[in-house]
C-alpha cells in the first residue's frame, strides 16, 4: 500500500489547494449517501476532511463505498476542490474544500461499534465510563479525548520549557525504592533475587530530590509518576503524575513566585489565559475560618460567619450545650499538652439573588442538613430574613429563639429580606466549620456560583500557608505529621516542639485553584538533628528511624543546603484547564473507579511458576477466614 501512503493530514488543505492531487488515510467518521454520491467524512487527529464518491461514474468506487461504515480505516486518493459557497461549513477548518475520490483503499474494517464514538457530534462518548475504559482505544478517538489529550502534551512542554528556561535540570529518580511511611500504602515489588525483601513503588520522590539537593543539584525538575495504594476517586487513582519540583538556598517566597510564574507561562502558553502575578495567600486557620476548607473555592462569596456572639442572648440550648462543650473538651485537651480550637457556631448567608430571587423548599434544606451530617454536623439550624430594612424580622427554623436580636444580626451579618441563614454549632470548631464549609461547597455548585457571567471559564488561585506541623491521633493517642515528616517547622517553635506539637506551624504550602489543591510543598528539614526530634515526636524510635531514614539523615551530616520544593499534581492541573471534574478525562489509559483497567482486565492472576520464582504464595480472604 505504498502508492497510498498519505500526502497530507485530514485537518490539512484548504482553498489554496485547489486542484491538488492528494492521498488521505483515516476513519469513517461520517458516511452520507445521496442519490448516487456518497459524502464521507474522514478523520484522523488532526481534523475532518469530507470526501465526496461519485458512485455513478464509477462502479468499482461504488462498491467500496457501499461497504465502508463507521470506523473502517481506509485511504482515499483524489483531488482537491472548492467547494461552492453555499456548501462551505464554516465550522470546519477544512470546510471550503472536498476531496474528489478515485481511489479508495480499506487498510481496516471495524466491527460493529459498541458505541457511538462522537455521539450526535458533541465530541464525547455518551457510553457509561466502564464501556468507555473497556474499548479505550475507541474513546481516545473521539474529539474530546483527542483535545485533551493533546492539550496534556502542550502543557507538559510548556512546563519542561519554562523550568529548563528557569535554569532547572531534569533529573530521573528510581522507581524502584525502600519501602517508607509516607502516609498512604505502598505498591510492592518481591525481589527475585533476595527472597523475602521488596522494592517499593515510589508515593513520590520526596527523599531523592532531598538528596539531589545535598548532592548540589540546586534546582530540580522531574514530571514524576507517583504510586499510592489508596481508594480512587474523580482527582485521584493509584497511579498519577505529579511536577515534582526542587530548591536549594531559597524561602518560602521563593518556591511560591517561581510555581506562579510557571502557573503563569503554562495557561498562557497552552490555553491562552493570562493569570495574575501574585495569587491570593490565606493562613490555613483563615481558610478554615471563612470558608470551612483547606482548600477553598473563590469562585464565589458565601463566607462563613462567627454566630457565637448572638447565643448567649438566645433562648436556644443546642447552641450554649455546643459552645460549653467545647470550652470543657479545650480545656480537657489542653491539660494533656494538646491543643484543640474548641466550640463555635457558625452560619452562611444566602442572598436571595443567588437563590434566583426565590426561597428555598424545606426539602431543599433538609438536603443540605444530611449533606452537612456527612461532615458530622449533629444538624443544620436556618431561619430566613424578612421584614423591612428598618424592622427586620426572621421567619421560620430557629427564628423564635434569635427574634430579639434580628437588627443586630441582620446588620452585622449582611442578611437582607428574602435572604436564607444557615447554621452549623459543634463543640468542636474544625467539624463545624467543616461541615458548613462542604454545605458552602454544595451551594457554590447547586446555585452556579463558579460559572462565570459571560459564559467563559474562571481560574481562582489561593497559597493556604501556615499549616499546623503535626495533628493529634485520637484513635492511636499519638501525633502524627499533617503533610510529611520532613517539612521545616517554622524558627519561632524550635524551642518548644515537644513541649506543644499541636501549636507548631509548618513552613508549609499547597496551592489551590477552584476548590482542588492543586499543590503542595514545603521548606525541608535539612538539619538531622532537628529530623531526628520529629520523628521522635511522631513516635518513630531512633532504630526504626535509622532503618528506614538513615540514609537521608546520614546525607544530612555531610553539609546539606536549606532547601525546599513543591509537587503540583500535572493530572489535576490539566484536568482542571480542560473543564473536567474527574482525571481520567485527561490520562490515557487510567484505572476505574476500583482500581482496575477494563481494557487489559488487571490487576490479573499469575501463574505458578511465576509466584515460586519470586518465593511466594497466594493467601485468599477466605483462607484467614
Amino acid at each position: 500500500m505504498e502508492s497510498m501512503k498519505r500526502t497530507n493530514t485530514c485537518g490539512e488543505l484548504r482553498k489554496a489547494d485547489a486542484g491538488k492531487r492528494v492521498v488521505l488515510n483515516g476513519w469513517v467518521h461520517r458516511k452520507r449517501d445521496h442519490g448516487g454520491i456518497s459524502f464521507i467524512s474522514l478523520r484522523d487527529r488532526y481534523g475532518i476532511t469530507q470526501v465526496v464518491v461519485d458512485c455513478e461514474q464509477n462502479s468499482h468506487l461504488a462498491a467500496l463505498s457501499a461497504e465502508l461504515r463507521n470506523e473502517f480505516c481506509i485511504a482515499v486518493e483524489g483531488s482537491v476542490r472548492e467547494r461552492p459557497g453555499s456548501m462551505a461549513n464554516g465550522e470546519m477548518i477544512t470546510g471550503e474544500i472536498e476531496v474528489a475520490a478515485d481511489r479508495i483503499a480499506i487498510l481496516n474494517r471495524s466491527l460493529v461499534l459498541p458505541f457511538q464514538i462522537d455521539a450526535e457530534g458533541s465530541g464525547e462518548s455518551e457510553a457509561k465510563e466502564e464501556l468507555r475504559l473497556k474499548y479505550r482505544y475507541l474513546d481516545l478517538r473521539s474529539s474530546g479525548m483527542q483535545r485533551r489529550i493533546r492539550l496534556r502534551n502542550e502543557a507538559a512542554f510548556a512546563v519542561r520549557e519554562w523550568l529548563v528556561k528557569q535554569g532547572f535540570y531534569e533529573i530521573e529518580t528510581p522507581t524502584f525504592i525502600r519501602s517508607t511511611p509516607e502516609g498512604a500504602r505502598d505498591y510492592l515489588v518481591p525481589s527475585r533475587l533476595y527472597p523475602g525483601k521488596f522494592y517499593a513503588l515510589p508515593q513520590s520522590p520526596q527523599l531523592y530530590k532531598q538528596i539531589l539537593m545535598t548532592a548540589g543539584f540546586d534546582k530540580y525538575f522531574q514530571i514524576a509518576r507517583c504510586y499510592r495504594d489508596e481508594d480512587a476517586r474523580g482527582d485521584r487513582q493509584p497511579e498519577f503524575t505529579q511536577i515534582d519540583i526542587e530548591m536549594s538556598f531559597v524561602g518560602r517566597e521563593d518556591i511560591l513566585a517561581m510555581t506562579e510564574g510557571l502557573m503563569g507561562y503554562v495557561f498562557k502558553k497552552t490555553i491562552g489565559v493570562e493569570l495574575p502575578a501574585r495569587f491570593t495567600r490565606l493562613s490555613y486557620e483563615d481558610a478554615m475560618e471563612r470558608y470551612g476548607s483547606d482548600k477553598p473555592d473563590l469562585r464565589f462569596g458565601l463566607e462563613l460567619r462567627d454566630f457565637s456572639p448572638y447565643v448567649a442572648a438566645s433562648g436556644f440550648q443546642a447552641f450554649k450545650d455546643a459552645l460549653s462543650r467545647g470550652e470543657a473538651e479545650k480545656n480537657a485537651a489542653a491539660a494533656k499538652g494538646i491543643t484543640v480550637p474548641g466550640g463555635a457556631v457558625k452560619a452562611i448567608v444566602i442572598p436571595a439573588a443567588a437563590m434566583g430571587g426565590a426561597s428555598y423548599s424545606r426539602k431543599q434544606i433538609e438536603e443540605l442538613e444530611a449533606h452537612a451530617k456527612i461532615y458530622r454536623a449533629k444538624g443544620l439550624a436556618w431561619m430566613k430574613a424578612g421584614g423591612t430594612g428598618d424592622a427586620p424580622l426572621f421567619e421560620g427554623g430557629v427564628s423564635k429563639f434569635f427574634q430579639e436580636q434580628a437588627g443586630r444580626i441582620c446588620g452585622e451579618l449582611g442578611a437582607k429580606s428574602g435572604d436564607l441563614i444557615l447554621i452549623v454549632a459543634d463543640s468542636s470548631g474544625k467539624t463545624a466549620n467543616t461541615a458548613l464549609g462542604a454545605v458552602r461547597s454544595k451551594l457554590g455548585k447547586d446555585l452556579k456560583l463558579t460559572e462565570s457571567p459571560d459564559g467563559g471559564r474562571r481560574f481562582e488561585f489561593a497559597w493556604i500557608v501556615d499549616f499546623p506541623l503535626f495533628e493529634f491521633n485520637e484513635d492511636e493517642n499519638r501525633w502524627e505529621a499533617a503533610h510529611h515528616m520532613f517539612s521545616y517547622p517554622q524558627e519561632q517553635y524550635h524551642a518548644t516542639l515537644e513541649k506543644d506539637p499541636g501549636a507548631v506551624k509548618g513552613d508549609l504550602y499547597d496551592l489551590v485553584l477552584n476548590g482542588y489543591e492543586l499543590a503542595s510543598g514545603s521548606i525541608r528539614i535539612h538539619n538531622p538533628e532537628l529530623q531526628n526530634r520529629i520523628f521522635g515526636i511522631v513516635g518513630i524510635p531512633p532504630e526504626e528511624a535509622e532503618a528506614k531514614f538513615g540514609f537521608l539523615t546520614e546525607a544530612f551530616k555531610y553539609g546539606a543546603p536549606p532547601h525546599g520544593g513543591i509537587a503540583p499534581g500535572f493530572d489535576r492541573l490539566v484536568m482542571l484547564m480542560a473543564g473536567e471534574t474527574s482525571i481520567k478525562e485527561v490520562i490515557a489509559f487510567p484505572k476505574d473507579s476500583f482500581a482496575k483497567s477494563p481494557m487489559d482486565d488487571c490487576p490479573s492472576e499469575v501463574d505458578a511458576k511465576q509466584l515460586n520464582e519470586l518465593h511466594l504464595s497466594v493467601i485468599y480472604p477466605e483462607q484467614k477466614k
